[in-house]
């Protein structure tokens, strides 16, 4: 019996080490230097969906932090969705959004700037006052 022979079920093994029993390099991954400069810079921005980087507001903790209130936002059905059909509720995924922002929330307990926990509280504050009043 073979490896090689697709009736008998089996599968191949392939050596993707970057150096021989030896210490030798072998391979494709000897050439990886030159490769490697073929791929886009990690600390390049990329474009996505016709998207112009350029046009994103820039990551940091706020934008993050309000993107996520955005989302709740939009699944308590009080925005529009980009798409500009009807706003529409979906509690479950609103409930999600907030507590993931929860969790953010006390796993940075400590590391934040008075301004970031300010954010982080009022956003919470009000997100969860929706919520109740949705589900009423």
């Amino acid at each position: 019996m073979t490896s090689s022979d697709p009736k008998q079920g089996g599968f191949t093994v392939t050596d993707r080490r970057s150096f021989t029993e030896g210490g030798a390099s072998s391979g494709p991954a000897a050439q990886a230097p030159a490769a490697a400069a073929d791929l886009p810079s990690a600390m390049e921005p990329p474009l996505e969906h016709g998207h112009d980087a350029t046009a994103l507001p820039a990551v940091d903790f706020h934008t993050f932090v309000l993107s996520l209130g955005s989302s709740a936002l939009l699944h308590l059905g009080e925005l529009e969705p980009p798409d500009g059909g009807a706003p529409e509720k979906d509690l479950s995924l609103a409930k999600h959004t907030i507590d993931i922002l929860t969790m953010l929330e006390a796993k940075t307990r400590g590391n934040l700037t008075a301004a970031e926990e300010k954010l982080m509280e009022s956003l919470l504050y009000d997100l969860r006052l929706r919520y109740v009043n949705a589900t009423k």
